[in-house]
């Protein structure tokens, strides 16, 4: 059964009402214009389908859904089919809806226009003499817009009234400030490129002058360098004609020797001459060759100590230099990448505002520069994870040389063991509390008898009070780019302590909270630390090991005698 035929079935009930008794109520029709551009239309542009068949069903009535007849107008390209509804069902009325654009106007023409020429339009439908059951429709305009019923409420709910004249001349306003508006962005556009380019010639006016500094820079360091090499060349040049000096004096001296011992040998045939004091002349003169035989050897042995170490100093000063020059290299190739990529960056912001898309030419320029400036990128990437690799090596060494400095702690405390006097290389627990200045309070304040006992009971509380986490008496000052923690002085425990033991006790306290903050912050225990007690500081690997071959040759020749 079609859909005419369940129309007529339906309408034959008795308790069902035709679908002309559920249309909306309008008013006659104003006189037409006699152009389209004055006619008022609803706007978006919207149809009317009257006469949708519809059964009695269930205690209301339904019909086509709003998809079946979207599906059967779709030559007319509607955007979404609205079924009207009350509160006795389905109206038999749709809204189909169009595009907003003329596209959508000319779709909603299209579908009067159809609708007209089957004798199914708006006029044939208030002019019907029988009870049809075709579908009838037309564009919406004024009269429906201004009626009565559910398609009248429909339209002045989601529509308003325009003509097209009202719609051109809306169109042309927008169409009017986008040109203005375009305009006003092409020359903002313009004003920027002018700033950019300004921009980009004070940058690179700015970075010949850095360049040519650099280049100054770099003529004067090598200058200094060169008078440096210079200076340590007549440094050398007057070591070695002193030794020259010496050694003629010491040829001199010998001739005279050798002069007077000619002398005296002449004198032995001399009989008036004291036989026994010739002869203890001679010894003595023995003595003094063999004296200047030593100090001839003496002085070779110190001209060639002089040479090799001339020859250590220069290598070093060369190794020095050659270091000196390959980071200078190094950080010179990496400012001129990060120039030359500023460089590009400035030159594309500029071309992309001077040259549009149809200029080839501006295009494969540009395209050029951006394969430049990525080759730059990757060789400026290349460098930084060359400088990283350095960076991870030297840590690396650096760990190496910690570890060296932990292994060297227990043989050094063995070392140590049982040994007295001062000691200038030891092990010191740092943030361990120094008693010293607790047993000089103590002698002060309650006497000899007592002041061993009171110090280590004193020195032993306020060691449990630097590692107690809760209590932290430091502060964060900032200089500059940096900060770091510093003893907060107004602390009410340090204060108390420095009232009560005084100034030497406190800064003993103040060392060793110091000391642990930046050993062992979290811990709360002592480390221990390679020291140099002559010079209050950390000592160096070079200085333990040298201590170290100091008393292991002491012990040896202890041993042998």
């Amino acid at each position: 059964m079609d859909i005419s035929e369940k129309s007529m079935d339906d309408t034959s009930h008795p308790k069902c009402p035709s679908p002309s008794l559920q249309l909306a109520v309008f008013q006659s029709p104003p006189a037409r214009p006699s152009r389209d551009e004055d006619k008022k239309f609803v706007w978006p542009w919207k149809g009317i389908v009257v006469n949708v068949p519809t059964e009695f069903k269930d205690g209301s009535h339904v019909g086509e859904s709003g998809n079946r007849l979207k599906e059967q107008l779709s030559r007319f390209k509607p955007l979404r089919v609205h079924p009207l509804w009350n509160n006795k069902g389905h109206t038999g009325n749709c809204i189909v809806e169009f595009s907003k654009d003329w596209n959508g106007f000319k779709d909603a023409m299209s579908f009067e226009s159809h609708f007209e020429s089957e004798g199914l339009g708006k006029r044939d439908w208030q002019e019907r003499k029988a009870k049809t059951y075709e579908l009838y429709a037309w564009i919406a305009r004024d009269d429906d817009y201004n009626g009565f019923g559910p398609i009248a409420d429909h339209l002045r709910k989601y529509g308003d009234l325009k003509t097209v004249n009202d719609l051109t001349f809306e169109e042309s306003r927008k169409t009017e400030k986008l040109v203005a508006n375009l305009a006003n962005e092409i020359e903002a556009k313009e004003r920027h490129m002018q700033e950019l380019e300004c921009k980009y010639n004070e940058t690179t006016l700015s970075i010949n002058d850095k360049m040519a500094e650099r280049e100054q820079l770099f003529v004067f360091y090598n200058e200094k360098i060169k008078k440096m090499q210079q200076r340590n060349r007549d440094h050398s040049g007057r070591i070695i004609e002193e030794n020259q000096s010496l050694r003629t004096e010491l040829e001199h001296k010998r001739k005279e020797l050798d002069e007077r011992s000619q002398h005296l040998n002449r004198m032995t045939h001399q009989k008036n001459i004291d036989s026994r004091r010739l002869e203890e002349e001679k010894q003595r003169n023995v003595v003094k060759n063999n004296s200047l035989e030593l100090a001839e050897k003496e002085q070779k042995k110190a001209d060639e100590n002089v040479l090799k170490l001339i020859e250590g100093h220069k290598k070093e000063k060369e190794k020095a230099l050659g270091k000196i020059l390959q980071l200078e290299k190094q950080l010179d190739a990496k400012q001129k990448l990060e120039l030359e990529i500023q460089q590009l960056k400035g030159q594309l912001q500029v071309m992309q505002h001077m040259g549009g898309e149809e200029d080839s030419t501006m295009q494969q320029k540009m395209e050029e520069l951006t394969e430049e400036l990525k080759e730059k990128i990757e060789e400026m990437e290349n460098i930084d994870a060359l400088n990283q690799t350095l960076v991870v090596k030297e840590r690396k060494s650096n760990d190496e040389l910690q570890e060296a400095r932990k292994e060297l702690i227990p043989g050094l405390t063995s070392l140590q063991t049982g040994r007295a006097g001062q000691v200038f290389i030891g092990i010191k627990r740092m943030g361990e509390i120094n008693e010293k200045p607790f047993k000089v309070a103590c002698r002060q304040k309650f006497g000899k008898g007592d002041a061993e006992y009171q110090a280590a009971l004193l020195s032993t509380k306020w060691q449990n009070e630097i590692k107690n986490p809760n209590w932290h008496p430091f502060k964060i000052i900032s200089e500059g780019d940096k900060s770091q923690e510093v003893i907060q002085e107004d602390d009410g425990k340090l204060m108390a302590l420095r009232s009560e033991l005084g100034e030497n006790v406190y800064e003993a306290v103040k060392t060793a909270l110091l000391e642990l903050n930046e050993y062992n912050a979290s811990g709360g225990y002592t480390i221990a630390e390679l020291w140099n007690y002559k010079e209050e500081r950390k000592a160096t690997l070079k200085e333990v090991v040298q201590y170290i071959l100091k008393q292991w040759k002491t012990l040896k020749r202890k041993k042998g005698t």
